[in-house]
C-alpha cells in the first residue's frame, strides 16, 4: 500500500509540470482526487487490510492527500500568476504617454461656498442648516409670503403631492410639503430654536421651476445669512456686506445698497458692486445680492419682541459668486461633469 502512495504522488508531481491551463488543471485533479480518482480507489480499499495495519494505513493516505492538496493549490497560484503575466505582457503599449498624476479635487461650488462661509465665520457667524425638504409655513408663510404672492404659485414652485407627508419635517398637519425655494427657512427655524442673540449663516441647495439656460438652474445653491440683536441698524448691515465683498473680490470693490422689496425684510435692498478685477465685468455696477432689515411681522411669527429685538438678513447665489469670480458664462457647466472644466479647479 505504502508503493502505490509513492507511486500516486511521483505520477501527480510528473504530471502537473506539463499542466499548461486551469482545464488541464481541474482534469488532473479530477484523475486523482475525485471520486473515481486514483487515491479515493485507494482509501476504499482500506476495507480489505486486517485491522491492526488500518489505522497506519488511514495516516499514511491523510498525509498524502494533504500533501497533493498543497500541490494542486501551488498549481493554481502559478497559472494564474502566468496568466497575468502574460495579459500585461500584452497590453502594456510602451509608446502611449503616462497616465496623468490627477487625483481629484473639490467642485467650485464647493469652494465658492467654503471661501464665503470662511469670511462670515472669521466675523463670528457660525453655520446653520436644515432640511431641503420644507413646509410650506417654514418657506412662506412665517417668511411674511402671501398666498397670493408669485413665488407661492405651482409655475415657480416644486409642490409634493398633497397626500405626501415627511415625518421628520416639522409642519402643520394639513399643509403643502415643498423643495425649498431659499434657505432663508433655515433662518426661521434657527430663530425658532435658539434665543437671541443670533448670528448665523446659512448654505444650501435650493429648487425652483426655473428654466435652464445659461443663467438659470432648476437646482441651485445660496448662502443666506441673519443677524439678530438689539439696536440692530442698516449701517451694521452695510459694514458687514462692504467687508465681505472686499474679503471675496478684493479691497477695491464698492458696493451701493438700491431699495427694493423681499417679503422678509422692511426696508429692502439689491446690493451692487463695482470692481476693476472682473474681467469683462469689470468697471461697472453689478447686482450680486439681496439683503435688508428683518421685518416685524416675521418676529411675530416666531415670537420674538420687536420692541426689544432687530436685525438684518441677506442672500445670495453661490453659483453667481463662482461665475464672477472665475469668468464662467454658463451656469449649465457646474453641472455637466466635465472634466475638462472641472479640472481647472
Amino acid at each position: 500500500m505504502q508503493e502505490k502512495l509513492q507511486a500516486i504522488v511521483s505520477e501527480t508531481e510528473s504530471a502537473l509540470g506539463s499542466v499548461e491551463d486551469m482545464p488541464g488543471l481541474e482534469q488532473l485533479k479530477a484523475s486523482v482526487l475525485g471520486g473515481n480518482g486514483s487515491l479515493t480507489v485507494l482509501m476504499k480499499s482500506i476495507a480489505s487490510l486486517p485491522p491492526e495495519e488500518r489505522p497506519a494505513f488511514g495516516q499514511a493516505v491523510n498525509k498524502v492527500k494533504n500533501h497533493l492538496a498543497e500541490l494542486f493549490k501551488n498549481a493554481v497560484s502559478d497559472l494564474n500568476s502566468a496568466a497575468d503575466a502574460k495579459a500585461l505582457g500584452e497590453a502594456v503599449d510602451v509608446t502611449l504617454p503616462p497616465p496623468g498624476n490627477y487625483t481629484g479635487g473639490l467642485h467650485p461650488l464647493t469652494l465658492a461656498t467654503r471661501e464665503v462661509v470662511s469670511i462670515f465665520r472669521a466675523i463670528g457667524f457660525t453655520v446653520a442648516e436644515a432640511t431641503e425638504v420644507e413646509s410650506e409655513w417654514f418657506c412662506f408663510d412665517a417668511l411674511n409670503t402671501p398666498e397670493d404672492h408669485p413665488a407661492r404659485d405651482e409655475q415657480d414652485t416644486l409642490y409634493f403631492p398633497a397626500e405626501t407627508r415627511f415625518g421628520n419635517v416639522q409642519g402643520k398637519a394639513d399643509e403643502a410639503f415643498v423643495m425649498r425655494t431659499h434657505t432663508s427657512s433655515v433662518q426661521i427655524r434657527t430663530m425658532m430654536e435658539e434665543q437671541p442673540p443670533i448670528r448665523v449663516i446659512a448654505p444650501g441647495r435650493c429648487f425652483r421651476r426655473d428654466t435652464v439656460d445659461a443663467t438659470h438652474s432648476a437646482n441651485f445653491h445660496q448662502t443666506e445669512g441673519l443677524f439678530v440683536d438689539r439696536k440692530v441698524t442698516i449701517e451694521d448691515l452695510k459694514a458687514v456686506l462692504d467687508h465681505f465683498l472686499r474679503e471675496l473680490f478684493g479691497k477695491q470693490v464698492k458696493t451701493r445698497l438700491r431699495p427694493s422689496f423681499f417679503p422678509f425684510t422692511e426696508p429692502s435692498f439689491e446690493v451692487d458692486l463695482f470692481s476693476p478685477n472682473l474681467g469683462r465685468l469689470s468697471n461697472q455696477w453689478i447686482e450680486i445680492m439681496g439683503c435688508g432689515m428683518v421685518d416685524p411681522a416675521v418676529f411675530d411669527q416666531v415670537g420674538l419682541d420687536t420692541g426689544e429685538w432687530s436685525g438684518y438678513a441677506f442672500g445670495l447665489g453661490i453659483e453667481r459668486v463662482a461665475m464672477m469670480l472665475h469668468g464662467i458664462d454658463d451656469i449649465r457647466h457646474f453641472y455637466q461633469n466635465d472634466q475638462r472644466f472641472l479640472k481647472q479647479f
